[in-house]
């Protein structure tokens, strides 16, 4: 599970049951998961260019080295990736997003509500669900796919996180007061295995508004990514 980070957002399929591991890690901090498959580096939502739209973008797999690395890193088969979305302020998912690889394809599932005891297994809901679903993006084949107005990516990325790590490692020791403007970007250079999802705002009712004092008549939504291993 992505480190109890949650992100807020301005603005007939079932769901696969799992046994799973829930999985933390954050780019190089968690040295137990780091370079795993389940290795979730950072999560993004914001308002897409369509401004009715949501997107969702998940990264796993960080620092990844141009060349091989990347070219050979897989998306894996035992790891769903899960988008939770809170659209009442509770703090609990009440839609989901889940996406999983299955041959060459990226499949999803949602969002719909969580999944719960005695629903069918996961290879029953990923066979109801084939038109949801995109071929893996390489290096030379970017593809896009769209359906229920819904629009999907799976593929490599150059890892958009900025993060001076040394300065920040200075700051904690003492040694540094604060951040350089712009600072050096530790990861530049380096890529993610990325999951992109963008969602009609129709499709995620709800929000609420006044919880953020600088636009309080927005409605807000809290969105976390997990990663589960199937065991």
């Amino acid at each position: 599970m992505k480190k109890s980070k949650i992100f807020a957002v301005i603005g007939g399929i079932g769901v696969a049951v799992l046994s799973v591991f829930l999985i933390s890690a954050d780019h190089i901090d968690a040295p137990a998961i780091q370079g795993t498959t389940a290795d979730i580096t950072d999560f993004y939502a914001f308002q897409g260019e369509n401004n009715g739209n949501f997107v969702f973008a998940a990264n796993v797999q960080g620092l990844l080295a141009p060349g091989q690395p990347t070219t050979q890193a897989i998306f894996d088969e035992t790891v769903l990736i899960e988008i939770n979305i809170d659209n009442d302020n509770d703090l609990k998912e009440d839609l989901v997003i889940q996406a999983i690889k299955r041959g060459d394809s990226m499949y999803f599932i949602g969002p719909t509500g969580p999944a719960t005891p005695g629903m069918d297994p996961l290879e029953s809901t990923i066979a109801t669900s084939t038109k949801r679903s995109v071929k893996i993006s390489t290096k030379d084949d970017v593809q896009i796919a769209e359906k229920d107005g819904m629009k999907f990516f799976a593929g490599p990325r150059e890892d958009p996180f900025f993060f001076d790590f040394n300065q920040y490692n200075a700051i904690l020791a003492g040694t540094a007061s604060s951040f350089n403007n712009p600072g050096a970007d530790t990861f530049a250079g380096t890529n993610v295995l990325s999951i992109v999802v963008e969602v009609p705002k129709s499709m995620i009712p709800g929000g609420v508004a006044g919880v953020n004092q600088f636009a309080p008549n927005t409605p807000i939504y809290n969105v976390w990514v997990e990663a589960k291993r199937k065991i």
